[in-house]
Order: structure tokens, then C-alpha cells, then sequence
């Protein structure tokens, strides 16, 4: 017994007296070859992984032999969960939010290059606007979107809660005009909320992301061209593995002055229905608003695809395709149907 002690004290260190010894143990116990080397693993593993100093060769051979028969020895294992993309973007956003000076990825990023509008603008705002019934609009323009984000109030109730600031510039460049390259239009978007994450799951989705706020919607023109909204919203948001859905409902803020589109809820509605799914580097995106509720007369459609670029990290291709009312503020009531393609910054994950 004092041989065996000695011996197992000195073996850890020395791996050809083991591998020797376990192969003459394998060999006067076992009677299949190939159980051998299965043997002499499992010694040699959980040699590394225990603590055996009150264990004799015979007895560590004795559990091995025991494991190798049930199976446990060839247990794989367990394969790591599928990370769900909001959950992920969020953790990617609690890394930066408590570092000063921090701006953040709101809505998506994006520059069209070329944007074709088969459905053309109209360009009578415009040359009543400027008196010049000359003026007329491309057909094809470049437009971009820059939205960004900026934390107020942080893991408020136990990290429950985060209170969230944001600004969204979208444009619209006529830069392929010859009429000096106006904009055409530019919307502004700032907005303030609270954001929850309740973690509740219903049939494999989980509510990740829930989201209470204001907005306030212009385009900081004048006269004929002015146009502008506030409104009251909620996001919920639910995700499953790769792919999230949201659910966004608003209501209008009466403006006392009537406004400059008072019909804006009659093409925009009162909620839109988003879907995102991520396959690798690529994100695929849909919206649709207002269908529902005008009948499929006066909604709107929007898809996206970001795709990588050979390896280039910082910037990816981006196609989008709009369907339908209230693509900008100046075409809220006006029909587009538009394809561009260029680069995105940042998506929706």
C-alpha cells in the first residue's frame, strides 16, 4: 500500500511512467484493444481535472472502466445557446454607457447613394414655395440617415430602467440636380424615453426591451413646405435567437394651431410592425405601417439588407427598398415607390 501511495505521488509529473503504467493496467483488466486507448484517456484526463491523492491506480481504473460502460466518458459537450441579437446589442451599449462622452447607435446608419423614385416628387410645393414654375425634381437623389443616442439616467430600480435621449437626421439630396444640388427635404427627430427590460417569455420569445417615450417630428421649413408632429409611443420589442419583432403604437399630441398636416395620421396611422432577422453579418429588415388600418390603401412597406464587405469591419453594403406613404415629411400624403443601395454605418443589430 506504502508502494502505490509513493507511486501515485510521483506520477502527476511524470507522463511516460503513467501513459506506461495505464497501458498494462488497460491490458490485464480489459479484453477489447480498443477499449485500451479509450481507458487510458479517460485516466489521463481526469488525472488532470481531480484531485486523486486518496486514489490508487486500481481504483481511478476501476471509475474509468465504470464511466466508458455508461457512457458518460463520450458525453459531447453541451452546446453553448444561441446569443439572442437584442440581449446582445444591449450588453454592447451597457460597455459604453458609463463612459463619458459617449454617443451611441439609435436607429439605423445609412448613406443611399443612389435612391430611384419610379413614382417621381412632386415638384409643385416647390415652385409655389420659390415662385419658379421652372423647378423640377430628380427622379433619382442620394439620401442618408444619422441617428444617434446618449444616456441621461442609468440602472435605475436595479437596472431596471434607463432613461434615454436621441437625435435622428434623415435627408434627402437632390445632389445629381442641376438646380445647384438642393435638399429636397430634411427631417429632424428628437425624442426622449424610459427603456425597461422585463425579461418575460411567451411561446420561446422573450420581451427583452420595452420602451416609453416622446417625439417630436419636423422639417424645420416654412409656408407651403413646413411640416411637423409630436407624438406619445410605446416599443415593445421580442426576440428569439437570431430574430426580433417589435410593436410600435403612437398617439398624436393635438396641436391647438391646427398644424401644417393635419391629416398626417390618415397616411402614418397610429402604430408600425417591425421584424429583424441576422443570419452571420447579415441583417435582414422589414416595417410595414398604416396597411392594416387604411385597408392597404394608404400604408407603407419598408425592407433592408446590410451585408459585409470582403472584411472590412466599419462599413457594410445596404439596399432598401420603400413602398408607399410617409417616406419623409414633405411626401406624407404622396405615394413613393423607391429603391437605393449604398453603405450602412450601423443597423438595427
Amino acid at each position: 500500500m506504502t508502494w502505490k501511495t509513493g507511486l501515485f505521488t510521483e506520477i502527476r509529473g511524470k507522463t511516460v511512467v503513467l501513459v506506461l503504467s495505464l497501458i498494462v493496467s488497460a491490458w490485464l483488466t480489459q479484453p477489447a484493444a480498443a477499449l485500451t486507448d479509450d481507458l487510458k484517456d479517460c485516466m489521463m484526463q481526469s488525472m488532470e481535472s481531480t484531485d486523486f491523492d486518496s486514489m490508487t491506480i486500481a481504483e481511478l481504473r476501476l471509475k474509468c472502466n465504470e464511466d466508458i460502460k455508461s457512457g458518460v466518458f463520450f458525453q459531447e459537450e453541451p452546446k453553448e445557446a444561441q446569443p439572442e441579437v437584442v440581449k446582445e446589442r444591449m450588453r454592447m451599449d451597457k460597455e459604453h454607457v458609463l463612459q463619458p462622452f459617449t454617443l451611441m447607435v439609435h436607429k439605423p446608419s445609412y448613406i443611399l447613394l443612389g435612391a430611384y423614385n419610379s413614382n417621381s416628387y412632386d415638384s409643385s410645393l416647390y415652385q409655389d414655395q420659390f415662385d419658379d414654375p421652372e423647378f423640377q425634381l430628380d427622379d433619382i437623389e442620394a439620401q442618408f440617415q444619422l441617428s444617434i443616442k446618449f444616456p441621461l439616467l442609468v440602472n435605475l430600480f436595479r437596472d431596471k430602467m434607463d432613461v434615454y435621449a436621441a437625435y435622428t437626421n434623415h435627408s434627402f439630396w437632390q445632389v445629381y440636380n442641376a438646380n445647384s444640388s438642393p435638399f429636397r427635404e430634411t427631417n429632424h427627430e428628437p425624442e426622449i424615453w424610459g427603456q425597461f427590460h422585463p425579461g418575460w417569455e411567451l411561446f420561446g420569445f422573450k420581451n427583452t426591451w420595452n420602451s416609453f417615450g416622446a417625439v417630436h417630428q419636423s422639417n424645420g421649413r416654412s409656408g407651403t413646405l413646413s411640416r411637423s408632429w409630436n407624438r406619445l409611443y410605446a416599443w415593445l420589442t421580442v426576440e428569439r435567437g437570431n430574430f426580433a419583432m417589435s410593436f410600435k403604437p403612437w398617439y398624436r399630441i393635438p396641436d391647438d394651431k391646427g398644424g401644417d398636416n393635419p391629416d398626417i395620421t390618415d397616411y402614418l396611422g397610429h402604430f408600425e410592425l417591425s421584424a429583424t432577422y441576422k443570419w452571420h453579418e447579415h441583417v435582414f429588415s422589414a416595417m410595414s405601417r398604416n396597411n392594416l388600418e387604411s385597408g392597404f390603401e394608404k400604408g407603407a412597406v419598408e425592407l433592408s439588407w446590410s451585408f459585409p464587405l470582403w472584411d472590412y469591419p466599419y462599413l457594410k453594403g445596404y439596399v432598401q427598398y420603400f413602398y408607399g406613404y410617409g417616406e419623409s415629411l414633405i411626401d406624407y400624403n404622396h405615394r413613393v415607390n423607391r429603391i437605393g443601395i449604398g453603405f450602412s454605418l450601423s443597423d438595427w443589430l
